[in-house]
């Protein structure tokens, strides 16, 4: 009896650490489209002149959320993948007060470099690994974790676009 619970334990433990197969690139570019869909609505459903708008005077405003959303985008997969950002640090923040036109660009082009970057990628190099932030992960981590980066962020703004008197979009699950 106590044989068969330790031959138990030594098969769940070498199970449990072995390496899952990566995601599916192409899983992950539609995920990103979807995302950037949701998002481009919530930039539509807030009108031209709330986009300065700040629940309260110490916190990002609409425009810097979805801005800082886009750094993010930009930042995280130039890190994953070693390709150099088409914008310096911080520059689409730095961008907010030009107008509603330009941030909803710049926001599309971010998703448009993580889809792309996506695109490039194999299942095998999915599973690499990278130092992003100093941490050590696999591509497909690294991803997930910009992902969860950008829901994030457009969450945060679903209170604004109520406070400005807006709806937000319905939730896109599929």
């Amino acid at each position: 009896m106590k044989k068969n619970f330790y031959l138990t334990l030594a098969l769940l433990a070498l199970v449990s650490g072995s390496k899952c197969l990566a995601a599916d690139p192409a899983y992950l570019v539609k995920e990103w489209e979807r995302a950037k869909a949701f998002t481009l609505e919530y930039l539509e459903a807030m009108p031209a002149d709330k986009y300065g708008y700040k629940p309260t005077p110490e916190i990002r405003s609409f425009e810097q959320q979805l801005l800082h959303l886009a750094d993010a985008n930009f930042g995280f997969t130039a890190g994953i993948t070693g390709t150099a950002s088409p914008i310096e640090r911080g520059g689409a923040e730095k961008s907010a007060g030009k107008s509603k036109e330009v941030t909803v660009k710049m926001v599309s082009d971010s998703y448009d470099f993580v889809i792309n970057a996506l695109k490039g990628m194999t299942a095998a190099q999915m599973a690499e690994t990278v130092n992003l932030f100093g941490m050590d992960m696999t591509r497909e981590v690294a991803f997930g974790k910009a992902f969860e980066h950008q829901t994030h962020h457009r969450g945060q703004t679903t209170p604004y676009i109520r406070l400005a008197g807006a709806t937000p979009p319905n939730e896109k699950l599929f």
